[in-house]
């Protein structure tokens, strides 16, 4: 049985519920409220589980209980704990290039604009609302636009050819959040082709966040 913490806006959740849909894996969510009284995940409950404080967290009970922090760490332990079928191509390269733009929006683009950046912005700096919505475009438009250019070796196809898998289960996530914060979307074209052949498989339409069961 594999258990997952998550919250339903969480985009790193989100990366991860796509994962294991897309492996076909069966999993249980765990719902950590990232704003009721203060942050469900500053619970000594849930950091007895992770002490990061952080979602998501993957628990792995046929494996001795083993809990995977970190989206990319549990997607990479998806991969080497149930290899078929793989959300990797099996190209060395072209490997490289699926992790460096995943890397990209997850340690680049995502961190910037994360709940808790946007909370501190507010309250420890004093940024208002247009202020903090500036700050987010701002850094989502710098990330986005690498990601366009580095979508160009993939000529139209998907990571995996004609089928998604560890680019997408990252890059979706992010789309959905520019797309709730109103970001202009028209330099991306690549990315929204992309998002445009993935939304519509069940892999993503069961991990969309309006659909998950804590989703309000």
């Amino acid at each position: 049985m594999l258990k997952l913490y998550g919250y339903w806006r969480s985009s790193a959740a989100y990366r991860v519920r796509i994962a294991l849909n897309l492996k076909g894996l069966a999993y249980q969510q765990l719902p950590v409220h990232l704003l009721r009284d203060g942050g469900e995940q500053h619970a000594a409950e849930y950091r007895a589980l992770n002490p990061q404080g952080l979602l998501p967290l993957l628990v792995d009970e046929q494996n001795g209980g083993v809990r995977i922090a970190q989206s990319l760490a549990i997607l990479e332990y998806l991969e080497e704990i149930f290899p078929v079928p793989s959300l990797l191509p099996a190209d060395p390269a072209e490997r490289a290039q699926v992790r460096a733009l995943a890397l990209h929006i997850a340690c680049d683009v995502h961190p910037l604009n994360n709940l808790r950046v946007l909370q501190y912005l507010g309250n420890q700096l004093g940024a208002d609302d247009a202020a903090k919505n500036a700050w987010y475009r701002h850094w989502v438009a710098l990330g986005l636009a690498a990601v366009e250019e580095g979508l160009a070796p993939f000529d139209g196809r998907l990571s995996l050819g004609a089928h998604p898998g560890y680019l997408e289960a990252c890059l979706i996530p992010q789309l959905y959040n520019a797309r709730r914060f109103n970001c202009d979307l028209a330099a991306y074209p690549r990315i929204v082709a992309m998002a445009a052949r993935c939304e519509p498989l069940e892999a993503f339409r069961l991990a969309a966040p309006e659909v998950q069961p804590d989703a309000q």
